[in-house]
């Protein structure tokens, strides 16, 4: 083979390699970056649409029976649903209504729960209060015991240095203890 040929041939793959790169760079930035654009300009092209748009002059209640009989188009309906004021107006009331319903009703069930909780706590302050008046009696007991205890070690001390100092005097007297 003739050097030059794959010298050439080299430059040609590695060419390659640089746009199938590129290629590949490019359809990951627009796989990670086409659906928001895409989402926003979206957005941006059906609200500017949506102004331009005039309203819509039917019944829609009576759509679904319409549009199933006369082929009417379901794009028309939810345009129709879109812009009856009435209807939306209507289910807003109610939306809200039954909002306002379930706040208020969970605002009742937090407020009887934060109620038994009050309860609880100040049911265990009492409990708390009352174990450390025991708790202040027995150490108040401990305390008593342990001077009685000290006291009765040394009165016990005294008694028998006494009582040493009786059988040393009886032995000088010429006491003899017998051992049984």
């Amino acid at each position: 083979m003739n050097p030059q040929h794959k010298h050439g041939r080299s430059r040609w793959n590695g060419k390659m390699v640089m746009f199938v790169v590129l290629i590949m760079g490019l359809c990951i930035t627009g796989y990670v970056a086409g659906p928001p654009l895409y989402w926003h300009l979206s957005e941006t092209i059906s609200s500017s649409a949506h102004y331009s748009c005039p309203s819509c002059p039917c019944d829609c209640a009576t759509w679904p029976l319409l549009s199933f009989q006369q082929g009417v188009n379901v794009t028309s309906f939810t345009d129709c649903m879109e812009h009856d004021l009435g209807v939306s107006e209507d289910e807003e009331r109610n939306f809200t209504a039954s909002l306002t319903e379930e706040l208020k009703q969970m605002e009742n069930e937090t407020t009887e729960n934060q109620r038994r909780a009050d309860m609880a706590l100040l049911e265990a302050k009492k409990m708390v209060s009352q174990y450390q008046k025991e708790a202040d009696k027995c150490t108040s007991g401990m305390g008593t015991c342990e001077e009685a205890r000290e006291k009765a070690e040394i009165a016990l001390e005294a008694q028998r240095q006494i009582t040493a100092m009786w059988e040393l005097r009886a032995r000088h007297q010429g006491w003899k203890q017998d051992l049984v």
